[in-house]
């Protein structure tokens, strides 16, 4: 959440902000209750003060009479403060749902507009293949193939499941070694910065499993995916499905506090993520491309609030050197104002081209939240001369398996049907070139 000194002082640019986003919030409702808030607050340490000196004075006099005149007024002023601590609470439940709905501010070079289609290409990658036949689309080829079953899950789990066999099991985790070789080698990712111009500390990432499932509460600190729209959620055991790693390896440090010498810290958490996609009803119900549930490999990094924007740079030409390396064409966007995601300052998609489809399709996101969810999750650091504020939060998509192996299917599949496999995922693969019949 945003800071609400920072609110009262800058009331304009966060209702703007909102605005830009598309969401409807009352700041002068919230400011009038941060009033009565800090009013109840301040009358309330008032009381409880004079209770410590009616208390003192009860504990030095020796007048029974007086002791029993000062016991009457100390009960009457403890019923006052219950009193007022019943009015703080409801007061404090109005205000804390408003602080929640405020979204994070979009950053001075978020282009402003309302849906994807406002979103702005910065630059492109590679040349689009070329084909003496009519490219096909994923599913078409995976079935063929028999790599991609959606007839079977469709039977056994329902619409959006599918079944991997075979070679493009082979070719999932031989994305995720390659991918985690990249990110456990210092090498590669101070060659990485070097190459795209970050200044930054290029220390590694610490590869994470981390749990699928999620309190709801600390769902709500993260601010993604709240709705039972939007994901599975178990009331009996208070646990809801994470749509992402992310938001296991974003709240793993809440409540700590971190020093300064020992950031950045960056984690890669593999996981299987499960979204209700229930926005989509009747959108790309072919194949794989959009699933109730799907793997991803994903980055995550707590970070100096100086070093914030560089960190989602590095973020950034880490999956542009991820698509190089599978010589996988594609266009890097920066997404508006109105269809960023409710705790991001800034975000960068990267879309990769589909040639069966003939358009470019997002693969991957770059997110810089500042710090609005650290600040919820009271994640913080303690600076050198002993100032202690939220850390700085940003997380990636290093590959989205699904997506990406489309991509490869698409792009490297050949006339007599078979889909040539990326040189650089040969090696573990056994050696083959191609997955065919």
């Amino acid at each position: 959440m945003l800071d609400i000194k920072f609110i009262r002082e800058n009331k304009e640019i966060v209702q703007e902000g909102a605005k830009k986003k598309c969401v409807d919030i009352d700041i002068d409702k919230l400011i009038t209750l941060d009033d009565e808030r800090l009013k109840e607050l301040k009358e309330i340490e008032d009381l409880r003060a004079e209770v410590n000196k009616v208390s003192n004075d009860i504990s030095r006099n020796q007048d029974s009479a007086l002791k029993i005149q000062l016991i009457e007024e100390m009960r009457a002023v403890k019923e006052d403060i219950r009193v007022k601590e019943e009015k703080l609470k409801k007061i404090m439940s109005e205000w804390q749902k408003i602080m929640l709905k405020i979204p994070n501010i979009p950053s001075v070079d978020t282009p402003i507009g309302k849906n994807e289609k406002d979103n702005q290409v910065i630059r492109s990658w590679g040349e689009k293949p070329q084909f003496s036949f009519t490219p096909k689309e994923h599913y078409e080829l995976g079935k063929a193939l028999k790599i991609i079953d959606t007839e079977t899950a469709g039977e056994v789990s329902g619409a959006r499941y599918s079944y991997l066999k075979g070679d493009l099991v082979i070719m999932q985790f031989a994305l995720i070694q390659m991918c985690l070789e990249i990110l456990t080698n210092k090498e590669i990712l101070e060659k990485i910065a070097k190459e795209a111009n970050i200044s930054i500390n290029p220390s590694t990432f610490l590869p994470i499993i981390p749990p699928v499932f999620i309190r709801p509460l600390v769902q709500v600190k993260m601010a993604r995916y709240m709705t039972p729209e939007e994901h599975y959620i178990f009331p009996n055991d208070d646990l809801m499905l994470i749509g992402s790693a992310e938001h296991t390896l974003g709240s793993m440090h809440m409540n700590k506090i971190f020093e300064e010498k020992n950031l950045p810290i960056r984690y890669a958490g593999y996981s299987t993520a499960f979204r209700r996609e229930a926005g989509t009803a009747g959108k790309d119900t072919n194949g794989i491309l959009r699933q109730h549930q799907f793997d991803k490999l994903e980055m995550e990094v707590f970070s100096l609030p100086e070093n914030s924007m560089q960190e989602q740079n590095f973020l950034v030409a880490i999956q542009e050197y991820v698509l190089q390396t599978l010589k996988l064409p594609y266009q890097v966007v920066a997404v508006c104002a109105g269809d960023m995601g409710f705790p991001d300052s800034r975000q960068i998609d990267i879309e990769t081209w589909m040639p069966g489809q003939n358009k470019y399709r997002e693969t991957h996101s770059a997110d810089s939240t500042g710090g609005f969810q650290a600040r919820r999750l009271n994640t913080r650091v303690r600076r050198n001369d002993g100032k202690i504020e939220p850390v700085h939060m940003n997380d990636a998509t290093v590959v989205a398996i699904g997506r990406t192996l489309i991509a490869i299917i698409e792009n490297y599949q050949q006339v007599d049907g078979s889909v040539k496999i990326p040189e650089v995922l040969r090696k573990y693969m056994g050696g083959k070139e191609f997955i065919t019949k």
